[in-house]
């Protein structure tokens, strides 16, 4: 890569990030992805889908680690592909960076969005490698590892350097051992500590070694078809399904407008619809308890960008309304219209980023100004008698808008609300007020709210502690702590 904080030669370790859509919206944005978001599925039916038309999908579930490498196709799957050597994939070489790898094999396969300078520098970069040696890139890259790891949990950024000295030291004993001479034999004898020893060792149950761990596969229609993007698979894509041509994705020159390129997408839901449901129902069946482990997320345009527009553009039509209705009343147009929608008109079209209603904001979709200009030819073309009702109507949509508007902003703060409470590290906090307790003499006494009576002789020889009122025991704990301050 070309920028200087990519030259990293010490590198480090992915941190695990939570399968939530907050945090996968979050972690695009951060990688420079713009115009996108990422939602929850519930369900996979048409109801459910059809109006978000997705770009892509990611289905997460829990495994176990020793099984997640497991072919789970038949000898066909693996045979290469020749219509997928088109498809960017990438292998997963970190299992903890499984997250970034799952959405990059989406994301750079996805028509008409917009990456950012540093993901298509990036793709550019890789587009000639193997998916083994892409998936290396990911791993060595400090921007997507930066991304990622800022959205982890304090804890899990401590777990990851931690684990990652963990190996390194048992790599070195391994290659130390191995050119090590062999030792002498000893005589071997049996004692009882060795043989607690072998059998603690033997009794250990398969359950007890299972680690699990959370795995992601990718779902994006690309070139006509449809391509399941497994990281785990060496064979690289497998291909879903076709997409029928009259729902097609669009072409390069088709892509600048975005409801004829939502439009065409639609239809690759029903391809991917039953594959879908076969690996749900695996997962359920493999799932202990009856519990459900998984989720899928969608990769959608952002809602907050679609309202805003479409506020801003009736915020536009409104102003070319206003003055077609001056030209049209010299002497004044307010008494014409409803009397209740002109009092409120202000606070119509003013949000919570932006108060000033008469002053026009920013826009996001590449087709606005062709919109607008439409709009406002309609509106210079339109008769004068209807020029009242169309204020009108233009308001009452207004208000619609600006409650989606509201309804996306509440959600990213909620959002934001919530990044803040996972990444801020409360360990020193909980060190200290912990130590602060332990000083006053409090900690003992106020563990799990119990408070042992050492005056009770029969219940010290019959070996069993009496229990006082948590309440009481705090407040003997506090007078205690007076009077050693006193």
């Amino acid at each position: 890569m070309a920028t200087d904080h990519e030259h990293d030669l010490v590198g480090g370790p992915f941190a695990v990030i939570e399968s939530d859509p907050g945090v996968f919206t979050t972690l695009i944005r951060k990688l420079g992805v713009r115009g996108l978001a990422v939602t929850e599925l519930y369900s996979v039916e048409p109801f459910a889908t059809d109006h978000l038309n997705p770009h892509g999908l990611i289905f997460c579930y829990l495994c176990e680690e020793d099984t997640s490498a497991k072919p789970e196709f038949t000898a066909e799957d693996d045979l290469d592909d020749p219509d997928a050597r088109s498809i960017w994939f990438a292998n997963q070489l970190s299992d903890d960076a499984c997250s970034s790898q799952a959405i990059l094999n989406v994301l750079l396969n996805c028509q008409g969005v917009d990456l950012g300078p540093v993901l298509k520098e990036f793709a550019a970069d890789t587009e000639k490698m193997s998916p083994v040696m892409r998936g290396l890139a990911i791993s060595n890259s400090s921007h997507i590892r930066e991304a990622q790891n800022s959205l982890a949990r304090p804890s899990d950024l401590r777990g990851a350097w931690h684990s990652l000295a963990t190996t390194a030291l048992e790599s070195a004993k391994t290659k130390a051992k191995a050119t090590a001479s062999p030792p002498a034999k000893k005589r071997k004898t049996s004692t009882a500590s060795s043989s607690r020893a072998r059998r603690s060792k033997s009794a250990r149950t398969p359950a007890q070694e299972k680690v699990e761990s959370y795995h992601y596969i990718g779902y994006v229609p690309a070139h006509g078809r449809v391509w399941e993007l497994d990281g785990l698979r060496t064979a690289g894509p497998l291909d879903v399904g076709p997409i029928h041509s009259d729902s097609d994705i669009p072409s390069e020159q088709e892509e600048s407008t975005s409801d004829s390129a939502g439009a065409r997408r639609a239809g690759w839901m029903d391809v991917v619809r039953p594959a879908l449901q076969r690996r749900m129902h695996a997962v359920l069946g493999d799932a202990s308890e009856g519990h459900i482990q998984y989720n899928l997320l969608a990769i959608v345009d952002d809602a907050y960008l679609r309202a805003s527009d479409a506020l801003e553009l009736l915020k536009r039509e409104r102003a070319a309304l206003e003055r077609r209705l001056a030209e049209r009343f010299p002497s004044g147009w307010g008494d014409k219209v409803d009397g209740t929608l002109l009092a409120c008109t202000s606070e119509t079209f003013a949000t919570t980023l932006r108060p000033r209603a008469s002053e026009p904001g920013r826009v996001f979709a590449a087709d606005f100004g062709a919109r607008k200009m439409a709009r406002e030819m309609a509106i210079l073309d339109m008769p004068e008698r209807a020029l009242v009702p169309a204020w009108e109507t233009c308001v009452h949509s207004a208000l619609e808008a600006k409650v989606a508007v509201e309804e996306e902003i509440a959600k990213a703060q909620s959002a934001q609300a919530d990044h803040v409470k996972r990444t801020f590290d409360y360990e020193p906090f909980i060190r200290e007020f912990i130590t602060a307790l332990q000083n006053e003499g409090l900690l003992d006494e106020v563990l799990d709210g119990r408070s042992v009576q050492t005056g009770n002789a029969e219940a010290e020889a019959t070996g069993v502690a009496g229990t006082s009122d948590p309440s009481s025991s705090m407040s003997k704990a506090k007078a205690k702590a007076r009077r050693k301050r006193g």
